[in-house]
């Protein structure tokens, strides 16, 4: 490959079978061809959503609102995994392999790119659940020290934060989710008098996917800083829907997965590690095939990879980029909005989200008045909406999760759906 080519051409030229179809024996260069992956979109003025949402193989008559547990991908995406698993087990040569691993860096520019850091500071992981596990493990904590979590953070992510301590001997203190939203300010001052001269680490999430519930994350990261804590943000439910500013935010670590709201391939996520607490990071896993520039040549060798979904991650977010981040958070924003606003007229109905704009996204739960929650979902999926459900005692109920994709024939016929389930029964 040239020093002429870009990194768009050098993407065009992956999806076409890379550059190593050019340099591998004749005999061995049909074994590359391959149909070439659909043309990503172009930035318009205003985007053509219709044209967006064709992008998706889903059918027209499913209404997808369950984008804060799983996206669909567009086809792209999937063409682009597909493509190019076929091309390396057709021909595991060493040049495309080597084409294949040198994209993982190509990819690591595009993910600092669009959460505003360093590639340095990247490491490609398989989801959140990981990158979350990866930072709770590479930490150095022990009896003495505190960990402050927030209750309402994804049951994993608290999970492994427990089980180290009890291995560890460190202590793991909650600070209790307040329905609803109270505010920014409230929720500051909440966690400012929880944290304690022990505490090391303060973990909570961008969004809260049990409610929706946006935390104040540029404050609590100053707060941390200004009391010497490592500050750790779960953004499974902010990556791809929210526009991410890393280096306004300044957290120590970020942890995002491509299969939620970035609607790309499963079992690739994202953790920024941020360059002033690297040398307090332990790696994880110890094995071959590491990342080439800052943290990812100590902390990415975890042995063969599926860089073909790797590869897609780099693609559709220059995707998400050219429609445009701000485009895609406040057309979820403007459906989340006229979803509340729909299910907040139906009788019975208790919504846990907040109805204030500010301290929400676009995740919406609610309790329809007296159904049973997994007799509703089951009911919304035979009408062809796909939703989530929350059970337990907990805020129980239906959750909705628009995203870019949906339109306002998605929202309103979920919300007569769920009218219609109350007046009648299930």
């Amino acid at each position: 490959m040239t020093a002429s080519l870009n990194r768009r051409e050098f993407a065009r030229l992956f999806a076409v079978g890379g550059s190593a179809a050019l340099l591998v024996h004749p005999a061995l260069r049909s074994l590359h061809a391959a149909t070439p992956a659909a043309s990503p979109l172009r930035r318009l003025s205003a985007p053509d959503w219709e044209a967006i949402r064709a992008r998706f193989i889903m059918p027209r008559e499913l209404s997808v609102l369950n984008a804060a547990n799983l996206c669909p991908s567009p086809r792209h995406v999937l063409d682009t995994v597909q493509s190019g698993t076929e091309r390396l087990d057709r021909a595991p040569v060493p040049s495309f392999r080597d084409e294949s691993f040198g994209a993982k860096e190509w990819v690591r520019e595009r993910v600092a790119a669009y959460l505003r850091a360093t590639p340095e500071e990247i490491l490609i992981t398989r989801n959140t659940s990981e990158s979350n596990n990866w930072i709770s493990a590479g930490l150095t904590l022990g009896p003495g020290d505190e960990v402050l979590i927030h209750a309402d953070n994804h049951p994993s992510n608290n999970a492994a934060w427990k089980s180290r301590a009890t291995r560890y001997g460190f202590t793991v203190r909650e600070v209790a989710p307040i329905t609803p939203h109270p505010g920014a300010d409230a929720l500051l001052e909440t966690f400012r008098r929880a944290i304690t001269p022990a505490t090391r680490v303060l973990a909570f999430t961008h969004v809260t996917s049990t409610v929706g519930d946006l935390m104040p994350a540029d404050a609590l990261c100053a707060l941390a800083r200004e009391r010497g804590v490592l500050s750790v943000v779960d953004g499974a439910q902010s990556f791809g829907l929210l526009d991410v500013d890393l280096g306004t935010m300044r957290p120590d670590f970020y942890s995002g997965s491509a299969h939620k709201w970035v609607c790309g391939p499963k079992e690739v996520g994202v953790l920024y590690v941020n360059r002033a607490v690297q040398e307090r990071f332990w790696p994880s896993v110890i094995s071959a095939y590491p990342g080439r520039v800052g943290i990812s040549r100590t902390h990415e060798s975890m042995g063969q990879r599926d860089e073909a979904a790797i590869r897609a991650l780099g693609e559709q977010l220059d995707v998400l980029s050219e429609i445009g981040r701000g485009e895609i958070e406040a057309r979820s924003r403007a459906l989340t909005t006229e979803l509340i606003d729909g299910l907040a007229s139906l009788r019975d109905v208790q919504l846990w989200t907040s109805r204030d704009a500010s301290r929400r996204v676009a995740v919406v739960s609610f309790q329809p008045g007296t159904l049973d929650p997994r007799k509703t979902l089951a009911a919304l999926e035979a009408d062809g909406i796909v939703a989530a459900m929350r059970g337990g005692t907990d805020r129980p109920g239906i959750r909705f999760s628009p995203h870019f994709y949906n339109n306002s024939a998605d929202v309103q016929r979920s919300v007569a759906a769920i009218g219609r389930y109350i007046g009648s029964g299930l």
